[in-house]
């Protein structure tokens, strides 16, 4: 039996404080907000969406960075297993559109019960408000750890405590501290899945607007980057929405000054056929001015920018538009460009891109190479995926992996 610390009571911890106490050993698990997983709580809008339900494999080709290294790890401990996990502490889940998994209840907080449970059960001791604020490696073995209430002598330390993504819900970076005193290297984080800043007045006047059906790209210097289809939001900053967060993911350590994007309002049409479209709607409407012949078209919300942007008044009447302004205004609704500015910040992000060297850290164990017995999982580490319980996933699986190691 092994002296066994967890650092973080989210996702990663849980999993971990579960497995690990199910080996035999003795379990802390030390947490430095007041309850247990705090941050589960708001993900999913405080549904949860806990995994994705497919194959490890179709699994891994969501994650952005590292895929490589977490392939052990997603297959040992699958999205299936935590549906099992999960079900078997007491908690029904569902299975909804993309795969993506819920507590039947739509409670972010019965998955924190359900895990809570778990741990329970194999008798994992937890501490709350209680903070780790260093610990004692001796001859690059794990020695201690020291909170702001006590020390506490130990044979491993498993470090979930996140990265810096909603801060509020305590992630502020403690692992990167840890890990950095241990000697590791770590990869500058950056917010991911999150929403962009664009330049200009645009978004201001769409805000809350939402699209369905319309295809998103990117180019970078030119050069095709990204192409999505599907649903993106304007705000009062710029853009967000599924279609924006992915890109965002993509994206994450570039320079996003660097690129462009286009929004194609009508992705099913051609140039071709939006331009025979349009001849339909104009004959339709020749006395009325092109603002109000655009309704069939367009939100109304959107009809003022985008004949701003094709170089058409809003007041010219139909009759006197050109046949080289309709092909304008086909273009740009095929095209309609976007400036990025930059992401929003860790407040908004969803999840952080970078963190803890995931070449120091051995992938089947999650245990550093450079310290025996200290562990790192979860958002500590430099590895991340696109929205969809992904992220969460990854959580629980390099969680299980540390603590189903220490035997």
């Amino acid at each position: 039996m092994k002296n066994v610390i967890v650092i973080g009571g989210g996702a990663s911890g849980l999993v971990a404080a579960y497995a690990a106490a199910m080996n035999g050993n003795r379990v802390l698990l030390i947490e430095k907000n007041e309850k247990l997983g705090k941050k589960i709580y708001i993900t999913g809008k405080g549904r949860c969406n806990l995994t994705n339900d497919v194959p490890p494999a179709a699994f891994l080709e969501h994650v952005v960075r590292n895929k490589k290294f977490l392939t052990g790890a997603v297959y040992s401990f699958t999205p299936q297993d935590v549906k099992a996990l999960i079900e078997a502490n007491g908690v029904k889940v569902k299975t909804e559109r993309g795969n993506r998994v819920f507590p039947v209840s739509d409670r972010a907080s019965d998955v924190t019960k359900a895990l809570a449970r778990a741990c329970d059960r194999v008798g994992v001791d937890v501490h709350l408000n209680e903070k780790v604020f260093d610990f004692t490696i001796i001859d690059s073995t794990m020695s201690d750890i020291i909170t702001d209430k006590a020390r506490y002598s130990c044979d491993a330390v498993i470090v979930c405590t996140g990265g810096l993504s909603y801060p509020s819900t305590g992630s502020t970076g403690d692992g990167y501290r840890l890990a950095r005193k241990a000697g590791h290297t770590i990869v500058e984080p950056k917010p991911s899945l999150t929403g962009i800043n664009i330049e200009g007045g645009d978004c201001i006047r769409m805000q809350g607007l939402s699209l369905k059906n319309v295809e998103l790209s990117a180019k970078r210097e030119g050069k095709k980057y990204y192409e999505g289809f599907g649903e993106m939001l304007f705000t009062h900053y710029g853009v967000s929405g599924p279609l924006v967060l992915t890109f965002s993911a993509l994206a994450a350590r570039e320079d996003l000054k660097n690129f462009e994007l286009f929004i194609d309002f009508k992705p099913a049409l051609d140039e071709e056929k939006l331009d025979a479209r349009l001849l339909r709607d104009f004959s339709e409407c020749k006395n009325k001015c092109v603002f109000n012949a655009l309704g069939g078209l367009l939100p109304a919300k959107a009809i003022a920018c985008v004949l701003e942007k094709a170089g058409i008044s809003p007041d010219k009447k139909v009759n006197a538009v050109t046949k080289e302004e309709r092909r304008a205004l086909v273009r740009t609704l095929k095209g309609y460009s976007l400036r990025p500015v930059s992401l929003r910040g860790f407040e908004e992000a969803v999840v952080t891109c970078g963190g803890v060297n995931v070449g120091e850290i051995n992938p089947r164990t999650m245990e550093s190479k450079l310290v025996k017995g200290l562990y790192f999982c979860g958002e500590t580490l430099d590895a991340d995926a696109l929205t969809g319980g992904f992220n969460l996933q990854i959580a629980f699986s390099t969680g299980y992996a540390a603590g189903n190691s220490i035997k």
